[in-house]
């Protein structure tokens, strides 16, 4: 499809570039899911850790340790099913979505602005937010909750998806959007903002330069770093308004302001390193796969 402006003839975003971007995007989350899964495990399970007789673990290790005491190795893969069923198709709308708000965003010639490219980041995020991460997020998080309760009442996934829905309904599975949505709009801004630029500044912004996906993976960390000194804040208040004891919370203001009132501005920053380590090799990982399976499909799918 084409319309004409002026004089010039634009593309219009066909959607051969987002589809390639979903496909791309869904191989992509499936491989990355496997390996970062643990400090995703250990990231919520000390954000869930409150103050008083409640806390149960005095850091990382700690609660490597304990769980891998309690339930073996592959209890720091609980909840895994739940994520990696949803990462597919949540890395399939982040990077096709972003491939079609960008195409969208794009100068005449082609080059895209970094405002823009945080704009198209934004939106991507706020897509996958309402399509895939909300209700994945959820679900993984009630599941970990769960865990730690002393009569564990999810048998897996099929079995405690159902019983959400049984007392919760459809809504069930969106505790927490509105933070979820500030949380993924603004990650992956950031994200896709700061990662272009970085292989803007390498390559002069000469597209006959190819930047080596070693360094795309470390640009990636960057970027994963930079969003997460960002809004852990936001991450936080999500988590909490997605666990089993939500209802203590009017809603995710009313979460904000009692964790303020009663733990402290710290408390905001619970499970920052396990999520930096996490989201650092999980965004450099991430770009660096995209990066490599965009590039073969420019050989084999014209």
């Amino acid at each position: 499809m084409e319309f004409r402006e002026g004089q010039k003839i634009r593309p219009v975003a066909s959607g051969g570039k987002g589809l390639k971007g979903i496909v791309a995007g869904g191989i992509t989350g499936g491989i990355e899911v496997m390996i970062t899964y643990p400090t995703e495990f250990v990231k919520t399970q000390l954000q869930l850790d409150e103050k008083g007789k409640a806390k149960k673990y005095t850091g990382i290790v700690d609660c490597v340790a304990k769980t891998i005491k309690e339930r073996g190795f592959f209890g720091l893969y609980r909840g895994l099913s739940v994520l990696l069923v949803g990462s597919i198709p949540k890395c399939a709308v982040r990077f096709g979505g972003y491939e079609f708000f960008s195409h969208l965003l794009q100068n005449d010639d082609g080059s895209i602005p970094t405002s823009r490219r945080f704009l198209a980041g934004m939106c991507a995020g706020i897509s996958e937010a309402f399509l895939a991460v909300t209700p994945m997020e959820t679900v993984k998080v009630k599941f970990i909750s769960d865990m730690r309760s002393g009569n564990p009442q999810y048998k897996g996934l099929i079995h405690g998806v159902g019983r959400i829905l049984k007392t919760e309904g459809i809504g069930g599975l969106y505790k927490g959007l509105p933070a979820t949505v500030v949380k993924q709009g603004s990650n992956q801004a950031i994200r896709f903002a700061t990662l272009y630029s970085l292989k803007d500044w390498y390559t002069g912004k000469d597209p006959m330069v190819t930047v080596p996906k070693p360094l795309v993976g470390a640009f990636g960390a960057i970027a994963g770093l930079a969003s997460v000194l960002g809004n852990n804040p936001v991450d936080v208040v999500k988590t909490r308004m997605q666990s089993i004891e939500a209802s203590k919370y009017k809603g995710s203001w009313d979460c904000f302001f009692t964790t303020l009132r009663e733990e402290g501005p710290f408390a905001f920053y619970k499970g920052t390193l396990p999520r930096l380590s996490r989201v650092c090799i999980d965004v450099g990982i991430t770009f660096m796969l995209y990066d490599t399976i965009m590039d073969i499909f420019k050989k084999v799918w014209r």
